[in-house]
């Protein structure tokens, strides 16, 4: 005799929905047309900071002037002069005092100014969090207007870690009253290497 468990189990199994096949969509029709400005207006608008550079020595002088003689880390070896020698960057615990985080990513998403990071672009998941300020470097050529565009670039890759990143860290109370850094960075900086 079969529990009433196993008979719930069977019937369930039996009287399973045909499989429906999901609909292609494939225009994504957006209201905006210059897309690094929709970027730059949003990031702004949920707390970022946005530097439109023509040359990775640009953004070293910037970090130089806003970071001097802090611990920086970075992804890029393009900026590498600026960044902490003395970090064991194969040991998550070295990050712990980390001042800036700077990473490279190559997919950035104008409707809800988003970055997205994956593993191999910050070697330990934890670095986008611990740090007390996170600076992003994308190239205008990749951003993409909505997040439907995002994730046909993603696709199906294969990663270990991989999400977006919006603004800096942010919460609020009961009473609405907005604190930015609490659980996370406290600023964000996007560089925006424009398109020559």
């Amino acid at each position: 005799m079969a529990s009433s468990r196993d008979q719930i189990l069977k019937a369930v199994k039996q009287n399973q929905p045909p499989v429906t096949e999901l609909p292609v969509i494939s225009d994504y029709a957006q209201p905006f047309t210059d897309v690094v400005q929709k970027y730059i207006d949003v990031l702004h608008a949920i707390g970022g900071q946005v530097h439109p550079v023509s040359s990775y020595p640009e953004i070293s002088s910037i970090l130089k002037s806003a970071f001097n003689g802090k611990s920086i880390f970075s992804s890029s070896l393009e900026i590498e002069e600026i960044i902490e020698k003395g970090i064991n960057y194969k040991n998550a615990h070295a990050f712990a005092d980390l001042e800036l985080a700077v990473i490279t990513s190559s997919l950035a998403v104008a409707e809800n100014g988003a970055v997205w990071i994956t593993e191999d672009m910050v070697q330990e998941r934890v670095l986008p969090f611990i740090a007390q300020h996170l600076a992003f470097i994308i190239r205008a050529d990749d951003i993409v207007p909505t997040m439907h565009e995002a994730y046909e670039q993603i696709g199906d890759a294969d990663y270990g870690f991989g999400t977006f990143i919006a603004g800096p860290s942010k919460t609020a109370d009961i009473e609405q009253s907005l604190v930015l850094g609490a659980h996370g960075p406290k600023s964000l900086l996007v560089f925006i290497i424009m398109s020559k």
